[in-house]
């Protein structure tokens, strides 16, 4: 059956075509949560959470041709949510060192594939964490495209805009993110720039976006936090080794961690 006829039936109630559906979409939405949250021990919550709001809600969608963006909107809301939480918790309960030392949550599944990360690559990882929670998530949509996981108009239609906003807003993340990453890397500097210490007397230790502010106006005007953000890698060149190495690993037989099971996702007649 089509894709098409699946949802209707799957709409209709037809038990098997719900479980046809979920197992056909899991890997998307499995791509999308772990682009965004990496190794947060959370994310399968995520996924399923996700699956399950999906399939409560399928009676609301209209055209079956838009279900795969209607469906990434879901999982990037509840990323949202998720890390909007987690920012929360962190906040109550991280000291600084718990804080810096924070497992990473990359914004891409590279844990997953097992890949060891150069220092630059870590820095990326690492600057996405400096990201309010709708950037972060915007950052899993643009990683899930940049892959081959979405086209342009899928991520325009997650977004609930057209492509050409959808780019603008994509444009402004990486402003961000390429702000971030010298964040990052003024904190990484060792010896560590005397002033960026006073700057930071305050810091509570959990990385966003007000902080990034605060630091970056630092940053801007320092020569020494300015040299330790120069020999950056082009965020492009990263994107490209990324994928390539990726492929190489999936062309050596090599498999990521599998999504969750499905079978807690449909529910019993």
């Amino acid at each position: 059956m089509s894709e098409s006829t699946v949802i209707a039936a799957a709409q209709a109630g037809d038990r098997r075509a719900l479980e046809e559906l979920v197992a056909a979409c899991l890997p998307l939405v499995y791509a999308t949560v772990r682009r965004t949250l990496g190794g947060d021990p959370d994310a399968d919550d995520v996924v399923q959470d996700t699956l399950l709001r999906a399939l409560r809600n399928l009676h609301a969608l209209r055209t079956p041709e838009s279900f795969r963006s209607w469906l990434t909107t879901i999982a990037a809301r509840q990323v949202s949510t998720h890390l909007h939480r987690r920012q929360a918790e962190l906040r109550r309960t991280a000291s600084l060192d718990e804080a810096v030392d924070l497992p990473d949550a990359a914004v891409e599944d590279l844990t997953l594939l097992q890949v060891e990360l150069s220092g630059h690559r870590r820095q990326v990882v690492r600057a996405g964490r400096w990201l309010d929670p709708a950037d972060r998530a915007l950052l899993g949509l643009w990683w899930l495209q940049a892959a081959g996981g979405l086209t342009r108009n899928e991520l325009a239609a997650a977004l609930g805009t057209t492509v050409a906003h959808a780019g603008v807003r994509v444009q402004r993340m990486r402003r961000r993110l390429e702000l971030s990453r010298s964040v990052v890397a003024a904190l990484q500097a060792r010896p560590r720039c005397a002033q960026l210490a006073s700057v930071l007397a305050d810091w509570d230790g959990v990385p966003g976006p007000l902080w990034r502010k605060r630091v970056a106006r630092h940053t801007r005007s320092c020569p020494v936090c300015t040299r330790a953000a120069g020999d950056q890698v082009p965020l492009e060149q990263l994107v490209g080794r990324w994928h390539r190495c990726a492929d190489d690993r999936a062309a050596s037989g090599h498999r990521p961690s599998h999504p969750p099971s499905t079978g807690r996702i449909v529910p019993e007649t």
